[in-house]
């Protein structure tokens, strides 16, 4: 499975942006799309991730409420929009697949990942 992401970009605190990640290659073994992030210094870390099937979703407790991940089955394509955007969300992200069921929080977990694209919210 090859991942695209992109839609990142510089916006001020309290704006929004829309991410995308287009999946190709093996994609009927997607079993999950998540996203994470990775700020300077940190690990990375989760964001949200949705059941490619079923359509299941979960969130870090950080951005619940502000971030929402769909998906277009169709377009193989996993969205994150991110609303009421924190200088603390300033962040390269990651999409990524896993294959198999289980935890969906750890990085490690995750079989496939894609270039990263970056998100820098301004105060």
């Amino acid at each position: 499975v090859q991942l695209q992401a992109s839609g990142g970009g510089l916006v001020q605190a309290g704006g929004s942006l829309k991410l995308s990640c287009t999946a190709s290659g093996r994609t009927r073994s997607m079993y999950v799309m998540g996203w994470f992030r990775q700020a300077p210094g940190k690990e990375r870390e989760f964001v949200a991730a949705m059941e490619w099937s079923g359509g299941g979703t979960w969130y870090d407790d950080s951005v619940k409420g502000r971030f929402t991940i769909s998906r277009d089955n169709a377009k193989n394509t996993v969205y994150l929009q991110m609303n009421s955007l924190k200088p603390e969300d300033t962040a390269v992200y990651y999409c990524a697949v896993k294959e198999y069921s289980g935890t969906y929080y750890h990085a490690s977990r995750y079989d496939y990942w894609g270039q990263g694209t970056q998100v820098t919210v301004s105060s």
